[in-house]
């Protein structure tokens, strides 16, 4: 069965986070008056008590998945792309740093552009991040901007609204969290009159528990990304 939007949340031991979102996750979607689902891909095996907090809340449009390929959070990107049934799709952290209110922002902007992004780098938009962590930030959407000429201020954060049969199309295969980058670049590719449209998001800290980003294996995905990108296409 088609939905109007499906909601495709990563998990890596997130459960405490997760059972603070979905209240009010699920308040947001239904208060917009459209189906939906929401899908919670969590790693092969469970790692904390996630399952058991989706299944308490006994809603039949939430959906708890396993990843199909391993514990990495391209994985869950590609399953949720693999499993989701709605017509747009919308990616968003577990961890409290994307507020689900700005979820009827981006599906109201929906037939503003092929690809909507909630943009901390544009005017109005800002971040919770320290200093060093938001010039890394970005430097690298500077690199990704200039190098594959995307017309995007910010291509790495995650929360963004898709069509789900756009993104079908193409074959993601990175394994970080560089795939939110190689997303855009290869629906730019697939698609030379792709549009974007940016709206200004504060993006906030976690609430609980540790970021799952290594500054190193950050750095060095985002090198392979570019070169893997640029030669191999």
């Amino acid at each position: 069965m088609t939905v109007a939007l499906s909601v495709v949340i990563p998990a890596y031991q997130e459960a405490r986070n997760i059972e603070e979102l979905l209240p009010l996750l699920l308040s947001v979607l239904e208060s917009m008056n459209i189906t939906f689902e929401i899908l919670i891909v969590d790693t092969p095996e469970p790692m904390d008590d996630t399952q058991s907090v989706c299944e308490s809340f006994a809603v039949p449009n939430l959906r708890y998945l396993r990843r199909d390929e391993g514990f990495s959070f391209g994985s869950a990107v590609r399953s949720g792309i693999k499993h989701a049934r709605g017509t747009f799709v919308i990616f968003m952290d577990g961890d409290g740093s994307h507020h689900p209110e700005f979820l009827r922002t981006l599906y109201e902007s929906r037939e503003l552009a092929d690809v909507v992004v909630a943009s901390r780098y544009i005017k109005g938009g800002n971040t919770d991040n320290s200093l060093v962590l938001k010039l890394m930030s970005l430097l690298v959407n500077f690199v990704y901007r200039i190098v594959f000429s995307l017309d995007c201020m910010d291509v790495s954060n995650s929360f963004k609204l898709y069509r789900l049969e756009m993104l079908r199309k193409i074959r993601l295969v990175s394994e970080n969290f560089d795939i939110i980058e190689e997303i855009l670049i290869k629906l730019r590719r697939s698609y030379p009159k792709l549009t974007i449209k940016e709206l200004p998001f504060y993006f906030r800290n976690r609430k609980h528990g540790k970021t799952k980003r290594n500054l190193f294996v950050f750095a060095f995905s985002f090198m392979a990304t570019i070169i893997r990108l640029v030669v191999l296409k």
